[in-house]
C-alpha cells in the first residue's frame, strides 16, 4: 500500500514485494518476519496464502503485550527509575514534589501530586505507591491493528491443498528455456543442433548432469529424455538426503 495508507485487514502485517510477500509482526520491541517468494511457492496466489497462514499463526501465538506491562516499562528518558513517577522542580531548580501519572484511556489520565518536604523522600514513596494504585485500574492488551482480534478469533486456515515450499532445485529460473527446473537447452554455436541437459546440484556431492543430443535423438525426444533424467536425479537426491 502507498505510504500513509493502512493495509486492508486481510493484508495486515503483509507487504507486497517485487518477488513476492514479506510478513512482519512486532511484539515487545522484537520483530518477527518471514519471506514468501512467488518462485518458491509456485505463484503469487500460493505465496500469499502461505504468508497469511504464517501471519495468522504468529498473531495467535504472540498476543499483544498487556497494557500494564507496557506501562511498567522504563522509558529511555526516565530520570527517576520508576515509570510513571516524575520529579517536579521550580524554575530555579527547587524541589516541589513528586507526581504519579498514568494514562488509562484517551479521556482518562490519573494524576496525583505529593508536595515535597526537605529532600522529598516521603513524597517520592507516596508517589510510587500511588502509581501502583493507578496501575491496578489498568486492564486489557496494548492496542494493535483491529484486524488482530478477528485473526485471533478466526479458525485456523486449512493447510490441505496448499503446495509445499519448493526447494531451490525445483524453482524455475528466469533464463530457463524448458519451463522445468534443472532442464535447459544448450547450443554451443549458432549452427550447432544443440542438446538438452538435465542438471542437479547436491550438497556434498556437487553437480550431476547429463546431456541428450538433438542431432542423435531429435529435438522433442532429447527434451523428454532430459526431463526423465532430471526426475531420476531428483529421486536419487531425495534418497541420499533421507539416508543422511
Amino acid at each position: 500500500m502507498p505510504k500513509g495508507v493502512p493495509n486492508p485487514p486481510q493484508m495486515y502485517g503483509i507487504y507486497s514485494r517485487p518477488w513476492g510477500f514479506e510478513v512482519s509482526i512486532v511484539r515487545a520491541g522484537v520483530r518477527h518476519g518471514a519471506l514468501f517468494g512467488r518462485a518458491s511457492y509456485g505463484g503469487t496466489a500460493e505465496a500469499l496464502l502461505h504468508a497469511q497462514q504464517w501471519r495468522d499463526a504468529m498473531v495467535k501465538s504472540l498476543p499483544p503485550t498487556p497494557r500494564r506491562a507496557r506501562a511498567e516499562k522504563i522509558r529511555p528518558n526516565n530520570k527517576t527509575g520508576v515509570p510513571g513517577v516524575f520529579r517536579l522542580l521550580s524554575a530555579n531548580g527547587k524541589m516541589l514534589g513528586w507526581l504519579a501519572r498514568t494514562y488509562i484511556a484517551h479521556d482518562q489520565i490519573l494524576r496525583a501530586l505529593f508536595v515535597a518536604n526537605g529532600e522529598g523522600r516521603a513524597a517520592r514513596s507516596m508517589a510510587v505507591r500511588e502509581r501502583e494504585r493507578q496501575l491496578d485500574q489498568m486492564s486489557g492488551l496494548a492496542r494493535v491493528h483491529p484486524a488482530e482480534e478477528a485473526i485471533r478469533n478466526a479458525p485456523a486456515r486449512p493447510v490441505e491443498g496448499l503446495a509445499p515450499k519448493r526447494s531451490k532445485s525445483e524453482i524455475v529460473r528466469k533464463n530457463n528455456s524448458s519451463g522445468i527446473s534443472g532442464v535447459t537447452f544448450k547450443r554451443p554455436r549458432p549452427r550447432h543442433p544443440g542438446y538438452w541437459m538435465a542438471i542437479t546440484y547436491s550438497t556434498g556431492k556437487g553437480t550431476t548432469s547429463k546431456a541428450f543430443s538433438v542431432a542423435e535423438h531429435g529435438y522433442d525426444k532429447a527434451r523428454a529424455l532430459a526431463v526423465a533424467e532430471r526426475r531420476r536425479q531428483l529421486k536419487e537426491k531425495g534418497r541420499e538426503s533421507g539416508a543422511a
